[in-house]
Parts: C-alpha cells; structure tokens; sequence
C-alpha cells in the first residue's frame, strides 16, 4: 500500500473524521436529564461502572435532583442512596459540598469553563 504524505495525506484524514462525524453520534451511556444530573453521576462514575451508577442514580433523583435538595439531603441522608457505590462516603461528602458550592458560586448552575469546574469537591480534569 502505498504511504501517502502532505497534502494528500492531510486531506485523506480530513475526508475520513468527516465521514465519521457524519455516520457516529457520540452518547453517553450515563441517564441524565440536566447538566447537575450529570454531572453527579460523573462523580459517581469513578473506579465504578455505569450500570452501577444509574441502578444508583435512579434511587438518588427520585428523591433529588438539585444541588439544593442533595445539600439538604446531607451526607447521612445521601450514604443510604448511593451505598452500592464504590466509596460511597466519600463521594457523599463531595456531592453535598459539591452542591453547596454551586448554589453560593454559581447561583445552582453547573459552570461551563474548566477551571471553576475542576474547584469542585470530586471534580477532576477528566470529568471536567
């Protein structure tokens, strides 16, 4: 096969990701309906699989699906919602003060830039 270099190879590469943009729709096997939402069960996600963690968002949404009502929930109230997670305390403590930040920085909106996501309690560059 023959090896294609420059300008051919460059537009070979780009005819192909256009191809792939056109036919692959990318999703996320996480049930969410708003950014909050999501971005708790990233939280959640880590060292778990996402199965696990929509067995255990369903429980948790049906009782809150805020930052206000996961902060007034409370670690102890939030520990029983998601114990089937993997290091269910401390994600516990993360959320709720995740939550807590949210309302007094961001008003209760998940922030779009990087690095006032990444301030959050659990928040790291990947979820971010």
């Amino acid at each position: 096969m023959k090896r294609l270099r420059g300008k051919t190879r460059d537009a070979d590469l780009v005819c192909i990701l256009d191809a792939f943009a056109a036919t692959i729709t990318p999703r996320c096997e996480l049930v969410h309906a708003t950014a909050f939402e999501l971005l708790v069960a990233v939280v959640l996600s880590a060292q778990c699989t996402d199965a696990n963690v929509n067995k255990a968002t369903a429980k948790l949404f049906a009782v809150a699906r805020t930052p206000q009502a996961i902060r007034d929930l409370g670690v102890a109230g939030l520990v029983p919602l998601i114990r089937t997670i993997g290091l269910f305390n401390a994600k516990a403590k993360n959320l709720v003060e995740l939550s807590r930040l949210l309302l007094e920085r961001h008003g209760g909106v998940v922030p779009a830039e990087r690095d006032a996501l990444t301030a959050l309690p659990g928040v790291g560059r990947k979820t971010a």
